[in-house]
């Protein structure tokens, strides 16, 4: 089996969206005091590569916690987006290049190279994001969610999250954010899982994503 991690690892100076605090990792116990190593650890929930659910927008619609565990499974596509320069819009046009794929696939995982940017400012800049006809594309199919490898679905500086509330007003999905390796996942279909942790009411939560091949 092959296995691909597309995860940033959570690290007290790790990037986070503008007007949140990083992690912070607070020693509770130690080998020396206690016999055993524990950490508390303080973050927000939509921390590195995270999930956010219709909840994240609106009040009353699904948390990650009431989403069944199939829901973080199933077979993904990677779309190639990284020919586009900084602002430039994601369209069919990169959807198209992949045929039926794009319509048999559980998760549309957006690959736009950003995530080389990790840890520098320019992550922060103006990154392609999903036109129109993309989001009602997205919206007419049975996607069990769509990822990036970028901050935001949304625009850093579009502070009404327009893209998210058109994504989860009406539409039982996920979205992914800040995911990295998309490069490595081909051009095909493959297995995908990015199971969240499992808090209560969650808005958001960090997730391991993971690729998958069998052999």
């Amino acid at each position: 089996m092959k296995v691909i991690d597309l995860t940033h690892t959570i690290r007290p100076d790790m990037p986070v969206y503008p007007g949140t605090e990083p992690p912070q990792f607070l020693p509770a116990n130690s080998y020396e005091k206690d016999g055993f190593k524990e950490t508390k650890l303080c973050m927000f929930t939509h921390t590195g590569t995270h999930m956010d659910p219709p909840a994240h927008l609106y009040a009353g619609r699904t948390t990650l916690d009431q989403f069944t565990a199939e829901q973080f499974i199933g077979k993904a596509l990677v779309i190639d987006c990284c020919g586009l320069k900084e602002g430039e819009p994601i369209t069919m046009a990169q959807i198209m290049k992949y045929g039926e794929k794009s319509a048999q696939a559980d998760f549309l995982l957006f690959y736009l190279g950003w995530d080389k940017r990790w840890g520098t400012d320019s992550y922060f800049g103006d990154y392609p994001c999903l036109d129109e006809q993309v989001m009602q594309y997205i919206l007419a199919g049975n996607y069990k969610g769509i990822g990036f490898d970028v901050i935001g679905l949304d625009p850093i500086a579009d502070e009404n999250l327009t893209r998210h509330k058109q994504l989860f007003k009406e539409k039982e999905i996920v979205n992914i954010e800040n995911l990295k390796n998309l490069e490595l996942c081909g051009d095909d279909l493959f297995w995908f899982s990015c199971f969240p942790l499992k808090l209560e009411n969650c808005d958001g939560s960090p997730i391991r994503a993971v690729a998958w091949w069998e052999k």
